[in-house]
């Protein structure tokens, strides 16, 4: 019983962090595809009106992450074989117990020729 005691803590513990690592490594993930779509998007719709709105909005529907917190972003001149560069920011906070242990932002940019 003893020993259970002791160790219990560190277990739950070390579960606890893997868990949140779990979730801000899914984050990720879903950030990069959502860049990746956006960075595609864009590359497609150099002739549509809007293509930088084009690209954010992809970005945006494919992330499935909370839209409030999410940042992204779409640069390029439109013009054939130049490229396309989607960028995104999504905050991240690694909390065990309450306690943040390391916040900050998730980045992931992809970057495409317009066709």
């Amino acid at each position: 019983m003893v020993e259970f005691a002791i160790a219990l803590p560190i277990l739950c513990l070390i579960l606890f962090a893997v868990i949140q690592f779990g979730i801000v490594f899914n984050n990720y993930i879903a950030l990069t595809d959502a860049t990746r779509a956006g960075a595609r998007k864009g590359a497609v719709s150099a002739l549509s009106g809007d293509p930088r709105g084009a690209c954010i909005a992809a970005i945006q529907a494919s992330s499935g992450l909370d839209q409030t917190k999410l940042q992204p972003d779409c640069q390029s001149s439109w013009k054939h074989a130049e490229d396309v560069t989607a960028t995104a920011q999504y905050p991240y906070a690694i909390s065990l117990f309450g306690l943040v242990v390391k916040s900050g932002f998730l980045k992931a940019s992809t970057t495409e020729r317009v066709e």
